[in-house]
C-alpha cells in the first residue's frame, strides 16, 4: 500500500504541519490503495513563500536554461513512465492498457510539446518605437482533477516552467499518486527549490488557500463549473489571473451525408473510453430525425461490444472513479428513464459479474429531448444521449443550446459542409470526422466551459504578462 505522508516545497519533502490522514480507495476492488496527508492553509503558505522566493531568480533565466531543465524533465518522465500508469491505474481505475498507451503517454507528449514550443516561441517583438515584451505571471497554483490526472499537470506545469514561472500544485485527493511520482521526477531532473510545489489537500481547504492567497499571482483550475465558481469568487479580491477548463455536455453532429453507421459507433465508443470521464466527451448525439432506427441501432451495438472489466483484464473500460461517482451516474440514468427517454443499451446497476468496484453499464438512451436532464447535465460516465434533429440549421440549434460549449464534433463526407457547420459551433474546439489528436491544438471552452486555453504554444500565453517599453527605439 501506497504511503504519501510529505508534501514537495522549497525543493525537498516536508512534513504536514498538521494535517489528518485521508485513505485513497482503489475503485476496482473499493479497498484502500494508499493514503496522503491533506494539508492546511499553514502548509500553503510555506509553498507559496518557496515559490515567490524561487520566481525571483527563476524568472531571469535564460531560453536555453530553460530548454535544458525541461529536457531533463523528460529524461526523467521517460524512465518513470511505466510507474506513472502503474499509478494512474491504481488511483482512478484506468485499464492498464489506457493507462499506459495514453493516461501516462499524454503526460510525455506534453512535455515534448513544451520543448518544441520554447524553442521558437517570440518573448519580445519590436512596434515602432515600443518593445512589447512577454514575461512570466509569477507565481502560480494549479488544482488539477482525477480523470485524467497527469494529462491535466503537465499541460499546466510544463508552459508555466517554460516561460519563467513557478508554481505550487495541489491535485486531487481522490487521484494523488500519479502527482507524487511527478513530484519525484521534478526532483530528480534538478529542478530548482521552490520552481515547483506540491501540496494534497481538498478543494475546500487548500485549493481555496491558493485561490485567495495574496502572494498567488494566476490560479489555474481544471473541474467542474461549480467549483470552478468558487474558485472565481475567491481569487476575486486579489484580482489574480483566473483560468479555467471546466464542464462540457459535447454535442456530436452526424450530418444526413455522413456514413451513418461507422459515425454513430465511433462516436458513442469515444464516450466510452476512459469509463465517460472526459470534459470534452461527445455524449449528445444528434443524428437526423429520419434515421433515427438505424442510429439506435448501431449505438445500442457500438454499447454492446463495449468490454467493462478489471483493469488488468484488458477490457475496455474499468471502473469510474468513486463511490460518489458512481451514485450520481446511477441517478442521472435513473432520471433520464424517469423523464421518459428510451434506454436501449445499459441501465442503472453494476454490469453482470461485477459486484465489487465501481463498474458502470455502457448506456445509451433514445428518444432524448433538449430539455432533458440527461441533455443538460454532465455525467461523466459511460452514457450516451440520442437527439434528433431535422435539418441542419435545427442540428446547430440544438448543439448550442446550451450552457457549456468545451467541444464539438461533426462528422460528414463533405468536408467543405462540415468545416461551415463547425464555425457556427459555439464551442472551444471542434473536431472534423474524428481527426488525429493534435497536441498544439488549443483546448478550452466558451461560456461556462471556462477561459483561456492549453496545449502547445497557445498555453503560453496564460502564464506571461504583456509590458509596453515605449521609447525603446527612438
Amino acid at each position: 500500500m501506497r504511503n504519501y505522508p510529505d508534501f514537495y516545497i522549497d525543493g525537498r519533502w516536508t512534513p504536514a504541519r498538521d494535517g489528518t490522514v485521508y485513505d485513497v480507495i482503489d475503485p476496482a476492488s473499493e479497498r484502500v490503495a494508499g493514503r496522503i496527508t491533506l494539508g492546511t492553509p499553514g502548509d500553503v503558505d510555506l509553498a507559496v513563500a518557496a515559490a515567490r522566493r524561487a520566481f525571483n531568480r527563476y524568472s531571469l533565466t535564460t531560453r536555453e536554461e530553460r530548454l535544458d531543465l525541461l529536457e531533463r524533465v523528460l529524461t526523467e518522465y521517460q524512465a518513470r513512465e511505466s510507474d506513472m500508469a502503474a499509478a494512474i491505474t491504481e488511483e482512478m481505475g484506468a485499464p492498464q492498457w489506457l493507462a499506459t498507451q495514453m493516461q501516462a503517454w499524454i503526460g510525455r507528449a506534453h512535455i515534448e510539446t513544451a520543448i518544441a514550443a520554447l524553442r521558437d516561441y517570440r518573448f519580445e517583438e519590436q512596434r515602432g518605437p515600443t518593445l512589447v515584451a512577454k514575461e512570466p505571471i509569477g507565481v502560480c497554483a494549479f488544482i488539477t482533477p482525477w480523470n485524467w490526472p497527469v494529462n491535466q499537470i503537465a499541460c499546466k506545469v510544463m508552459p508555466a516552467l517554460a516561460v519563467g514561472c513557478t508554481c505550487i500544485l495541489k491535485p486531487s485527493e481522490e487521484a494523488p499518486f500519479s502527482a507524487q511520482i511527478w513530484a519525484e521526477i521534478m526532483h530528480a531532473a534538478g529542478v530548482p527549490a521552490g520552481v515547483f510545489n506540491l501540496v494534497n489537500g481538498t478543494g475546500p481547504v487548500v485549493g481555496a488557500a491558493l485561490s485567495r492567497h495574496p502572494d498567488v499571482d494566476m490560479i489555474s483550475f481544471t473541474g467542474s463549473t461549480r467549483a470552478g465558481v468558487e474558485v472565481a469568487r475567491d481569487a476575486a479580491p486579489t484580482v489574480k489571473r483566473v483560468h479555467q477548463e471546466l464542464g462540457g455536455k459535447s454535442a456530436n453532429i452526424v450530418l444526413p451525408d455522413a456514413p451513418l453507421e461507422q459515425a454513430v459507433s465511433q462516436g458513442v465508443k469515444s464516450v466510452m473510453l476512459n469509463s465517460g470521464q472526459s470534459c470534452n466527451a461527445p455524449t449528445r448525439l444528434l443524428v437526423p430525425h429520419d434515421a433515427r432506427e438505424t442510429a439506435r441501432a448501431a449505438a445500442a451495438q457500438a454499447a454492446a461490444e463495449t468490454t467493462v472489466g478489471a483493469p488488468g483484464s484488458n477490457a475496455a473500460i474499468g471502473p469510474v472513479v468513486s463511490e460518489v461517482q458512481w451514485q450520481r451516474i446511477q441517478r442521472l440514468i435513473q432520471c433520464g428513464i424517469d423523464e421518459g427517454a428510451t434506454l436501449v443499451a445499459g441501465g442503472a446497476g453494476r454490469p453482470e459479474g461485477l459486484e465489487t468496484g465501481y463498474y458502470v453499464k455502457p448506456t445509451v438512451f433514445a428518444d432524448v429531448t433538449p430539455d432533458m436532464t440527461i441533455a443538460r447535465e454532465e455525467i461523466f460516465g459511460p452514457v450516451v444521449a440520442i437527439l434528433e434533429y431535422t435539418d441542419e440549421e435545427d442540428a446547430i440549434r440544438i448543439a448550442n443550446d446550451t450552457v457549456y460549449g468545451l467541444a464539438a464534433y461533426v462528422q460528414s463526407a463533405d468536408l467543405e459542409r462540415a468545416r461551415a457547420v463547425a464555425r457556427r459551433l459555439r464551442a472551444g474546439q471542434v473536431s472534423l470526422n474524428y481527426p488525429d489528436l493534435d497536441m498544439n491544438a488549443p483546448f478550452g471552452g466558451y461560456k461556462q466551459s471556462g477561459n483561456g486555453r492549453e496545449w502547445g504554444e497557445h498555453a503560453f500565453g496564460e502564464f506571461l504578462e504583456t509590458k509596453a517599453i515605449i521609447g525603446y527605439d527612438k
